[in-house]
């Protein structure tokens, strides 16, 4: 048990845990402090601090050494899916925080349903997992960034192939917007898992 809880506080550091937690903190509190009026049920707001959540927990996804981390003799697939559970757990607590303290609310009014906050948690940190398989864990972070500025773009047509590109954006119980957090967050957290990031 020890030797498990000593590579667990290895791992994290190896992969920049502490210091993400910092600045998902900081992030926290300065959305806390900015002024609320009007955008407590806005969710570009919402989308905004998920994916910054996200982004910052990214960074980690990739160790200082690949090339020992690809060497090391232990099921580096349990350890990466659990580091990409880790983000995305991190950024719908720091939601349903948030919400508790009245910072946000749902579009309608009321505390942001937990449903919502797993949607908009989960999806963007498998969109980090594939940018980290893709770009590295370096540049993990630019993906969901990427996609979440590009949604503020779209035009709110309402149709299928809007709903999947703004899908943060959308109100709890959208079905294209769930399917594509889902597809997301299951689709990237696998092939972070199996492939790991780039060299």
């Amino acid at each position: 048990m020890a030797t498990r809880a000593r590579w667990s506080v290895l791992y994290g550091r190896s992969r920049q845990v502490p210091a993400s937690v910092a600045a998902v903190v900081v992030c926290a509190v300065a959305v806390w402090l900015l002024p609320r009026s009007g955008t407590a049920g806005d969710p570009r707001m919402m989308a905004l601090l998920l994916t910054a959540v996200v982004a910052v927990g990214a960074i980690g996804l990739s160790g200082q050494d690949l090339a020992l981390d690809r060497t090391a003799a232990i099921r580096w697939a349990p350890r990466r899916a659990a580091h990409v559970l880790l983000i995305a757990a991190l950024a719908v607590g720091v939601l349903l925080v948030l919400s508790a303290l009245s910072v946000f609310s749902a579009p309608g009014g009321g505390p942001v349903p937990v449903a919502y906050a797993v949607r908009n948690g989960a999806g963007p940190a498998g969109v980090a997992a594939i940018g980290a398989t893709v770009w590295g864990g370096r540049y993990a972070w630019a993906l969901p960034v990427g996609w979440c500025v590009a949604g503020f773009f779209v035009p709110a047509s309402g149709g299928p192939a809007a709903q999947v590109a703004t899908w943060m954006l959308q109100p709890s119980g959208t079905t294209a917007a769930t399917w594509t957090s889902a597809v997301l967050a299951v689709g990237g957290g696998l092939i972070y898992a199996l492939a790991g990031p780039r060299r």
